[in-house]
């Protein structure tokens, strides 16, 4: 199984590999758009490989997409947190109940009625 994960991560780097050898033209990347640069004073423009744009394009929706998740989930692990609080709480509860209902009694006695 691990060579399988090795096979498939040495053709994804292949694959990322062809693709940044076949996107190297410069392309010009402008932080503001023509028609919007005379309000601003200035247009910062960047010359860079055309591989460059599309790889952070795509970690930039990576990134964006696990923030999605993570707060569309953050009412899930809410929940959970507070069931892991209740469960704790009526644990807490039956360990004092049984105490209560074996105090005065023999120990072997309850320690034999602790198991049920």
């Amino acid at each position: 199984m691990r060579y399988i994960r090795y096979a498939s991560i040495a053709i994804f780097a292949l694959a990322l590999i062809l693709i940044a050898l076949a996107n190297r033209v410069y392309v010009p990347v402008r932080l503001v758009p023509d028609e919007l640069s005379g309000f601003t004073a200035l247009n910062p423009a960047h010359e860079v490989p055309l591989f460059v744009v599309i790889f952070g394009a795509i970690l930039a929706g990576l990134v964006l997409g696990f923030i999605w998740e993570w707060i569309r989930e953050a009412g899930e692990r809410a929940a959970a947190a507070r069931q892991a609080r209740e469960m704790q709480r009526l644990r807490a509860e039956i360990k004092r109940l049984k105490a209560e209902k074996h105090e005065g009694k023999d120990e072997v006695l309850a320690l034999l009625d602790g198991n049920n």
